[in-house]
């Protein structure tokens, strides 16, 4: 059976695991070597070549989930960013991107591309148009990330591989909203899909990594580069990973129904100003969205009315976690001022819409009765220690 029809489930679970010839245990084994033979051997492997075993079957789960050729795995998702730009970009090149990204991605392009001669340019929206009207004859590179970090805006793959195509570029996304779960950007043309592993690839808030999936052309100039930054992870790492996987497309999908019920809840709440959630009609992308994802994601992100001080009421929640990164089998929020796009600056955030009120809510497993509880008493604490300072 070709490994792209496999069921979703079935390849979480067997599709990259490491076979246990010796004691025919039913998980894969943990090879923590970092010194192999170099003589009689088919292949010479070494960590920071990411061929070792566990590092070689991951890279065969994650490759048969996006429908890709091939994948490389990362120590971080940064590490998988960064790499696969600097791969097919070169001074005197220019890079095309969406406005709204993932701060540190956003803060690697303006801090540090300056120095190395590479040219880069934002978009002012996420349509492909927006992308098309700034491509030069230099540019390389279309580089988009959907649904966006934080805000849940969509955009147009089938768009964005077109315009790549007809201008000879590569295509990149960051696909760590979605997951392989709920998009596979390649079936819709994109080159080269990006995921911080750390998020719902781990799921349990305790493993950090970053995936590349590709052609195997591709992916073995981003493996060139690979080599020689060292960007790899390690075996143990690799083993919780891949553990971890299996029970990806489960926790996904739990994490996708109890998304939409907490959008619907607060969409319809009169103490919020407005819902960010691409599975709710009135989305402006939700048509869009119903067209190239299977699931509307765990993410979401809201803003209370201008009475409630929104980091007051992050103190008060009692089940969900006021935390750091997201996609966790436990609720989290956090505000993308204060943490992941703290590094833009106030003015920078103003203009890609990102207020100091608003707070990104990364939807866990819990039932969501217990999760709109636990806002309900939030919302009431603040409302009462509002009261009490106008007083």
């Amino acid at each position: 059976m070709d490994k792209n029809k496999k069921g979703l489930n079935t390849i979480c679970t067997h599709v990259g695991e490491v076979k246990d010839n010796e004691y025919k245990g039913a998980t894969s084994p943990l090879y923590m070597s970092t010194s192999y033979a170099f003589e009689d051997v088919d292949v010479k492997r070494y960590p920071r070549y990411f061929n070792t075993p566990n590092q070689e079957a991951l890279c065969k789960k994650i490759a048969a989930l996006e429908h890709a050729e091939a994948a490389l795995i990362f120590g971080s998702g940064m590490a998988a960013i960064s790499t696969a730009l600097l791969t097919f970009l070169k001074a005197g090149d220019h890079i095309v991107l969406q406005q709204i990204l993932y701060g540190g991605t956003y803060h690697l392009i303006t801090e540090e591309f300056n120095k190395w001669g590479i040219e880069y340019s934002f978009t002012q929206g996420w349509r492909p148009q927006d992308f098309e009207d700034l491509i030069k004859e230099n540019t390389k590179v279309i580089y988009i990330e959907t649904p966006s970090n934080p805000l849940l805006t969509i955009t147009s793959l089938s768009g964005i591989a077109e315009i790549a195509k007809k201008h000879g570029l590569i295509s990149m996304i960051d696909n760590t909203f979605a997951s392989p779960v709920n998009q596979n950007p390649i079936d819709f043309g994109i080159d080269v899909v990006i995921h911080s592993a750390t998020k719902y690839m781990g799921g349990h808030s305790d493993i950090c990594a970053g995936a590349v999936a590709s052609t195997d052309e591709n992916i073995a100039r981003i493996f060139s580069l690979a080599k020689n930054l060292g960007g790899s992870l390690s075996d143990y790492t690799v083993w919780l990973l891949e553990r971890s996987m299996k029970t990806m497309g489960i926790r996904v999908k739990a994490q996708n129904e109890n998304a939409q019920r907490m959008a619907e809840y607060l969409d319809s709440h009169d103490d919020i100003q407005k819902v960010y959630y691409p599975g709710l009609p009135d989305h402006p992308d939700y048509d869009i969205a119903k067209l190239q994802m299977k699931g509307f994601g765990g993410m979401l992100s809201f803003e209370l009315k201008e009475n409630l001080d929104a980091l007051q009421f992050q103190k008060a929640l009692e089940l969900i976690k006021s935390s750091m990164s997201l996609a966790g089998v436990e609720s989290t929020v956090l505000s993308p001022a204060r943490t992941s796009h703290a590094l833009l600056g106030a003015e920078e955030r103003k203009r890609q819409g990102i207020s100091d009120a608003l707070i990104r809510f990364s939807v866990g497993i819990e039932e969501p009765e217990d999760l709109m509880a636990d806002i309900e008493q939030a919302l009431k604490k603040t409302k009462n220690a509002g009261q009490m300072q106008k007083r």
